[in-house]
């Protein structure tokens, strides 16, 4: 099986959690963490869903699954630990032309989730198409060393410099010389060791007056 990688954007949308247990919060953290709106389903469920739920962060139906608990939709997780249960939620699924991904089980996805390292805006996935979850943790702990909070540091800062030069009517396709150069300048290594007056001089060889390194990070 070769996977088409795609990022969606599930902000705002209606996913679906059908399992309260570990791995169903686990999911549902996920979830919510890109801003979609989250309903479980379950007879049971973990205390962390039990307080999002008390808190209005999710919606809890402490029922078992049906078929209707699909209607409006976007995508569906199933995460119990019930065989027969989660063929038939990637059955309903598959009827209604929607979303499924089935834990631990991606013969019954149309798609599937990589591991996945965070560092702010910047989302490193590792997929190793179902072959061996393993590896792909394995992996996912080299990348966590590998890449530091330094990451997202420059990517909030690259992000503010590009809206700023924006702002100022340049065109978008005049900036890429201009981050290619701050980026081949060690700004990295120097945003890592917080060392904000090297900084400010490079931006301002690079972009000339008017990009500080405090003012940026502000916006």
């Amino acid at each position: 099986m070769r996977y088409y990688p795609v990022n969606l954007d599930i902000a705002n949308r209606k996913c679906l959690v059908v399992g309260g247990g570990g791995v169903g919060t686990r999911k549902v953290i996920t979830l919510l963490d890109c801003g979609a709106k989250v309903t479980v389903v379950s007879p049971g469920v973990s205390g962390q869903l039990l307080e999002l739920a008390n808190n209005g962060l999710i919606v809890l139906e402490k029922s078992p699954y049906r078929e209707t608990d699909l209607d409006g939709m976007f995508l569906v997780i199933g995460t119990t630990d019930d065989e027969e249960l989660n063929r038939q939620i990637s059955k309903d699924a598959e009827s209604k032309n929607m979303l499924c991904n089935i834990a631990d089980r991606p013969e019954v996805c149309n798609f599937i989730l990589p591991s996945i390292v965070n560092r702010g805006d910047l989302t490193i996935s590792i997929s190793t198409s179902g072959k061996s979850p393993a590896l792909a943790k394995r992996l996912r702990i080299e990348l966590e060393e590998k890449f530091g909070n330094e990451y997202a540091e420059l990517l909030r800062l690259m992000g503010a410099i590009r809206e700023k030069l924006l702002s100022q009517k340049h065109e978008p396709e005049a900036h890429k010389q201009l981050f290619e150069k701050l980026i081949s300048s060690n700004l990295l290594f120097m945003i890592q060791n917080n060392q904000k007056d090297e900084i400010d001089s490079l931006l301002r060889e690079v972009l000339g007056e008017g990009f500080r390194f405090d003012e940026l990070m502000r916006t």
